[in-house]
């Protein structure tokens, strides 16, 4: 398989990935405002600062809005071409992967992303978001998931397909565990809280409904939220399709189907790291996670998921090159490098 057909159905994977994760965050937690009984200017920084962060994208948000209002954060996530991770930016993205290997993906997949990126930029959307920012996040949300159904209907097992689903699982993982660092301000620097009030309550339930979890948490800890259960659930949960051990599962398989190396050897260093960051997620505890601090575990949590993608450009998509030479393999790389920087923020 050619390297840019490689890589453009991982990014096209991502891309999607990334559009469906912001639309199901923004919509939880302007939901979540309801429940609030004040909305003062503090509250709605503290509210929305966090949710800006996740993205690595809060120098950027500073520089064009001066208060971290409901408005200006969804403008910014949401309908921002000059933010590469905006929910309209990573559509666009995802399309234009899609187009260049149009010949890889079938005609479903493609005519149903091509309908979404017409839909976020037409006239439309802005109506549908003014009107009722749910029925639009749901409009995106159904989109992704009818566009994952498609891929699994109608797309052929080869190269390609596993390329694609390590996109979908490498993005996945790393979005949960951001998601999930949200509310890790609230928390001790190591250890478990003492006690968790209703409004932060409310808070952690916005995460698990973010990864759309609720019904599945519930399933395992009845109704009570507690950081514990929620960070143990994301976190190391093996059967969840959003837990971060689930997608580090998932990557690691689809790696191994595109070398053909067995589980328990490697040939890269991207099945060296993904087989290393299993094992940790396999014989991990929530308690050893809590007491070295969460925030400080999610940050290399992403550190490791950024080694593993550049690992895996490393190995099947970039090659040496000259000085100076403008190569598609030097754009793919710093690609990959802006995509998935992490957020380095402040735990405690």
């Amino acid at each position: 398989m050619l390297s840019r057909v490689a890589t453009s159905l991982y990014w096209m994977s991502r891309y999607i990935e990334r559009a469906e994760n912001i639309a199901r965050i923004l919509d939880v937690n302007l939901q979540l405002l309801l429940d609030y009984r004040s909305l003062n200017d503090a509250h709605m920084r503290e509210h929305w600062l966090p949710i800006i962060q996740t993205t690595g994208d809060h120098e950027a948000f500073v520089a064009r809005h001066q208060s971290a209002s409901a408005d200006a954060v969804a403008e910014f996530m949401v309908f921002a071409t000059d933010n590469p991770n905006s929910l309209v930016s990573s559509v666009c993205q995802a399309r234009e992967n899609a187009r260049m290997v149009r010949d890889q993906i079938a005609i479903e997949s493609w005519e149903e992303l091509n309908r979404l990126y017409l839909f976020v930029q037409s006239p439309q959307a802005r109506q549908m978001w003014h009107d009722s920012p749910t029925d639009f996040f749901n409009e995106i949300k159904a989109s992704s998931l009818l566009l994952i159904g498609l891929t699994y209907a109608t797309h052929i097992r080869n190269e390609g397909w596993w390329f694609s689903q390590a996109g979908k699982f490498i993005e996945r993982a790393d979005k949960t565990s951001r998601i999930l660092d949200i509310r890790c301000h609230n928390l001790p620097a190591r250890g478990l809280p003492q006690s968790v009030s209703q409004t932060e309550a409310l808070g952690w339930t916005a995460i698990v409904r973010s990864c759309s979890a609720w019904d599945a948490y519930k399933s395992i800890y009845g109704g009570e939220v507690h950081p514990r259960h929620v960070a143990e659930f994301l976190l190391l949960n093996e059967d969840f399709p959003r837990s971060v051990r689930f997608c580090v599962d998932g990557l690691n398989d689809a790696l191994r189907h595109i070398s053909g190396v067995s589980e328990g050897r490697f040939s890269n260093d991207g099945e060296k790291l993904a087989g290393r960051l299993v094992a940790e997620l396999q014989f991990s505890t929530i308690e050893e996670i809590f007491e070295n601090g969460l925030h400080d575990y999610l940050d290399q949590i992403q550190l490791k998921l950024n080694a593993i993608g550049e690992a895996l450009f490393n190995a099947y998509i970039c090659h040496a090159f000259l000085p100076g030479e403008d190569g598609e393999a030097r754009v793919q790389q710093e690609e990959q490098q802006q995509q998935t920087a992490p957020w380095r923020g402040q735990s405690g």
